[in-house]
């Protein structure tokens, strides 16, 4: 589907050269949603903007259904671009035009007959529950509607790859929630692909199969969702990880504790299992529950316990027994 090869870029400033983007390899595969997560600065912006070359990249290849962009002439780029959608943080709807003419608008300048194009409009409408505010214009619509209009204005050319560049960054949680099941619905209904990008790990666990760390500039892990959740390499990740359990803070690590902190972090095979309860028998230790959550990743669960573990023994009996139900345990303090 789409597959970037040590793609560059970088901008002349004042006193210095910003490398937006340094040797960023990776593949998205078909049906996939693909996320890129990054704090802001990290140059995912730009990378989406080298994918849809509304920026030149400095060296690189981006091969998209077999085809390099970067070769394309102008107008077998034109074509090209048919087969890609962007959504944005900003919706970048036509506030003079109705919602039917900015979702008929792709098909209006791609020369669609009117029959085809009040067919395909009327449908997207039905998909996005939009029907009753066809003749609406944008600024009448919540946030969240206007973010439907702008899905259905990208799937109006049938796209094989939406670009989803912070989409749901200016939505509440509620409407956030809304939005993601959408683009999951899209995927399976119109058999598209999704590379979104975003700053929030919450979103990126909701929705991706896999997941790309940026940080300046540079892509510093990629991992499926379960694997970077579980068993994250990088420290950036980590820190995206702990934000998101929210399970630990410096409340927390300054009490005195008789035993030893440790995270106990649980899957989709191991989560409503008794194992906590199995290891204090099989080790005689005491266990002291502190805190804990779950998060779904997709439509897999992942756990993790912040418990206080008494033990006479050596702490990597207690790791070893639980490493035996597949649980990874880490030691906080």
């Amino acid at each position: 589907m789409l597959e970037v090869k040590n793609l560059n870029k970088s901008f002349d400033m004042k006193k210095d050269t910003l490398h937006a983007v340094k040797d960023v390899s990776f593949k998205v595969e078909d049906g996939e949603i693909f996320g890129i997560i990054g704090s802001s600065g990290a140059g995912k912006s730009t990378l989406v903007r080298l994918i849809n070359r509304l920026e030149e990249p400095d060296s690189g290849e981006i091969i998209f259904n077999g085809d390099d962009i970067l070769k394309l002439d102008k107008n077998a780029l034109l074509n090209k671009r048919k087969e890609i959608s962007m959504i944005f943080q900003s919706f970048n709807l036509f506030n003079q035009k109705t919602v039917y003419k900015n979702i008929s608008y792709p098909m209006e300048i791609s020369n669609y007959s009117k029959e085809e194009i009040d067919k395909k409009v009327n449908d997207l409408l039905e998909f996005i529950g939009l029907k009753d505010k066809k003749y609406n214009y944008p600024t009448s619509l919540s946030g969240g509607e206007r973010q439907r209009v702008a899905i259905a204005r990208a799937l109006a050319l049938n796209p094989k790859l939406i670009l989803s560049d912070e989409s749901t960054s200016a939505l509440d949680p509620n409407t956030t929630r809304q939005i993601l099941s959408l683009l999951r619905k899209i995927v399976k209904k119109y058999n598209t692909t999704i590379l979104l990008i975003t700053h929030q790990m919450e979103v990126a666990k909701e929705i991706c199969d896999r997941i790309a760390v940026m940080n300046k500039g540079e892509i510093v892990e990629i991992s499926d969702v379960k694997t970077i959740f579980e068993n994250p390499q990088n420290e950036l990740t980590k820190s995206f990880i702990n934000n998101l359990r929210d399970d630990i803070n410096e409340d927390i690590l300054k009490k005195d504790y008789k035993g030893r902190l440790i995270r106990i972090v649980f899957n989709e095979e191991t989560f409503d299992r008794p194992i906590i309860s199995d290891v204090i028998k099989n080790t005689s230790c005491d266990l002291n529950i502190i805190s804990g959550n779950l998060n779904t990743l997709s439509s897999k669960k992942v756990g993790s316990t912040i418990a206080e573990i008494i033990y006479d023994g050596d702490i990597n009996d207690i790791i070893e027994e639980f490493e035996k139900y597949r649980v990874k345990v880490e030691v906080i303090k």
